[in-house]
């Protein structure tokens, strides 16, 4: 199938748009991430951080008008049952992390189960948050999800695929997570609950790096980027609003959450699995899909 108006180009000329794309993209991603970061840090609210999280998705789209690459490879389209087991995948990736790691560190005394006050106590009453956060929560946050992954991984990925980039995976994924060190480092995110701020940061550096690679396997091999904003939206439910409430400890920082030691150890085991449970090379997959403006549906 062909997309876009660069569909015929050559490889040198594609290979140049996507560079020129990746430029334009990070360039405006630093123009509106700013203002809403500022925004988000001030106001600490819902809204604004719908305005923060769907600033790499604007970036991309301003992107693609700029270079009139048009919106055919953005995949929105949910696929075969590759897709559907992708989507699976997704919304159940971040509860077996959460399980494993919240698990060994509760159980490990390197942090504590509590309850928050106010919430109902006991392991079923947990298990009927973590559904409500698997189900609803992850339907509300589509909503946020969808505006990263329209940047991260509907964009940039492809574009640094397509431009030569060595290991394009690893690269969007540092630059994922360092769109997120300004709000680290200034002290309004992860770190609400102490620990060395440095430390946090690295370590969530280290932690958004591996776990793109979950992202961008799911993304590539369905062409879709569901998968994505499924995990995405998933993720931030089920370790933010379920398992964190329940955890304290004067070390939990270190050991848990997102990014936390024992979270990243179940991450990369993850990151195995699901490589080693989808079958098809990484090399392989860059040649067949990773196109954005000629193959990706």
């Amino acid at each position: 199938m062909t997309l876009g108006r660069h569909a015929d180009l050559s490889t040198s000329d594609r290979r140049r748009t996507a560079q020129r794309g990746v430029g334009v993209f990070l360039v405006g991603l630093v123009v509106l991430s700013a203002p809403a970061m500022i925004y988000a840090v001030i106001a600490r609210n819902e809204i604004a951080v719908l305005f923060l999280m769907w600033a790499p998705g604007m970036a991309g789209l301003i992107s693609r008008l700029v270079l009139r690459e048009g919106f055919g490879d953005i995949s929105l389209r949910l696929g075969g049952r590759r897709t559907w087991w992708a989507l699976l995948i997704g919304l159940g990736y971040p509860v077996a992390v959460a399980a494993a790691a919240y698990g060994v560190g509760w159980a490990s005394g390197l942090a504590q189960y509590t309850s928050p006050e106010g919430a109902a106590t006991g392991w079923i009453a947990f298990g009927g948050e973590l559904l409500v956060g698997l189900g609803l929560g992850t339907a509300i946050g589509l909503v946020f999800a969808l505006g990263e992954e329209l940047g991260w991984r509907g964009y940039l990925l492809t574009r640094l695929i397509d431009a030569g980039v060595p290991r394009p995976i690893m690269v969007s994924g540092l630059i994922w997570a360092a769109w997120h060190l300004p709000l680290i480092l200034g002290g309004s995110y992860l770190t609400g609950n102490g620990g060395s701020v440095p430390v946090i940061a690295a370590l969530f550096v280290v932690q958004v790096t591996v776990v793109s690679y979950v992202f961008a396997r799911l993304r590539l091999d369905t062409g879709s980027i569901w998968p994505a904003v499924v995990l995405h939206a998933s993720w931030n439910s089920v370790i933010q609003s379920v398992f964190d409430p329940h955890t304290t400890g004067s070390q939990a920082w270190l050991w848990l959450g997102e990014q936390g030691v024992l979270t990243l150890a179940a991450n990369a085991i993850g990151v195995l699995l699901v490589y080693r449970l989808s079958g098809s090379s990484l090399s392989r997959r860059r040649r067949e899909t990773a196109r954005p403006a000629t193959t990706l549906s």
